[in-house]
């Protein structure tokens, strides 16, 4: 008997990516079949003038659109259920999903639940519990990233939280999966410089624990190694100068390619910052960049020889240690927080915040087992500084 590994595996959706292509949405949305789409976003951003300029060109073409921007920096559920109030007042018959993460996940959330009847949580990644939708009820989506770091424009799920519990939730179905993205980085030139920062490493976290995952995938694992040399050549870029079109849609390629990377499996960065995000509203991609040197720390005796190939392809000696000096030495120069104070976060909770981590649905892909006296060493480790 064979003891080559079975898997499951899904890649993602069709891309538009370029400068520019932002021109194409009308005929785009059309042909995902909606000719009423509700643009959700966050409020930021539908202010902006690539908010008014996509509207603009979508009613030039013929079609209806109105804007949603009730969403928060961590999604609510309860701007889940006023975006799908929103969907059903309008007559929508589709979403574009417009944004960084917040925009994304909120807007492919309210298209899943524009039709199911079931709470939200109840379609949480877990198991098979995505089987409980009515597929025919999912609206189509068409997304447009504004950021490079999430990756959520090629993800078939949202993290939403739950302001009851002060849990974030993974809400999860194949069909979440966006009909076409488009990609243009001149969207993205005009991000702030911590926001740029904070969604590149955020695409750096993700390809790092896909790579770390012990899951067999290895055209993920591939994707991996690739995204993480974009990031690693091309976040000090754009940190430098916001208007390098080419790095930008590098970082872009790397933001998508993480997301793509991570149905390998994440780890105990995504479970303790999801927590934190929850708690603390802290903004996601700066809290996985102060947690990840810890965490590698923690996964070390599983990840070192594997780290030996990640230092060879970077180009970085010394293998594991220089891998973790390369990260220490990026977050330096980008200015990320070195300890959790950096991030407004203090220990009061600490011990909620392990128990949550080890429940988070990313725990299990993380290399070594994540138990609660482990994540509260990270969690300290993280307070101290302690690498």
């Amino acid at each position: 008997m064979s003891s080559l590994p079975s898997a499951n595996w899904s890649y993602p959706t069709s891309v538009r990516f370029g400068a520019g292509r932002i021109k194409e949405l009308p005929k785009t949305v059309m042909a995902a079949g909606m000719r009423n789409p509700l643009l959700v976003t966050d409020p930021g951003l539908a202010g902006l003038p690539m908010v008014a300029d996509a509207i603009a060109s979508l009613k030039e073409a013929g079609l209806e659109a109105a804007v949603f921007s009730d969403v928060k920096p961590n999604p609510l559920g309860s701007n889940v259920e006023a975006g799908v109030a929103a969907f059903k007042a309008g007559n929508h018959d589709g979403v574009i999903a417009f944004g960084g993460g917040s925009g994304l996940d909120a807007g492919k959330v309210i298209a899943f639940m524009s039709g199911q009847t079931r709470p939200v949580w109840d379609f949480e990644d877990i198991g098979d519990y995505w089987k409980r939708a009515d597929e025919a009820g999912i609206a189509p989506i068409v997304a447009v990233p504004t950021t490079a770091g999430t990756g959520s424009e090629v993800g078939r799920a949202g993290v939403i939280s739950n302001e009851e519990t002060h849990t974030k939730k993974i809400i999860f179905h194949p069909k979440m999966l966006p009909a076409t993205v488009i990609c243009d980085p001149e969207l993205t030139v005009g991000m702030p410089r911590m926001i740029t920062v904070g969604t590149g490493m955020d695409a750096l976290a993700h390809c790092l624990e896909a790579y770390s995952s012990p899951f067999y995938h290895p055209m993920s694992e591939g994707i991996a190694l690739e995204g993480m040399r974009l990031v690693f050549e091309n976040l000090p870029k754009v940190a430098a100068d916001g208007s390098d079109l080419e790095a930008r849609g590098h970082m872009m390629s790397a933001a998508a390619m993480g997301a793509v990377a991570f149905q390998k499996g994440l780890g105990a960065i995504h479970s303790l910052s999801h927590p934190v995000g929850a708690i603390y509203d802290t903004h996601h991609g700066m809290t996985n960049a102060v947690f990840t040197p810890y965490v590698l720390q923690y996964n070390k005796p599983a990840i070192e020889r594997k780290f030996e190939r990640l230092a060879g392809f970077l180009g970085f000696k010394g293998g594991y240690q220089g891998v973790l000096d390369a990260i220490l030495k990026l977050r330096e120069d980008l200015g990320v927080p070195h300890t959790l104070a950096g991030i407004n976060v203090d220990g009061e909770k600490r011990e909620m915040i392990a128990e949550m981590a080890v429940v988070d649905p990313t725990a299990g892909g993380n290399p070594v087992e994540l138990t609660k006296e482990g994540a509260l060493e990270i969690f300290d480790k993280a307070l101290s500084g302690e690498v």
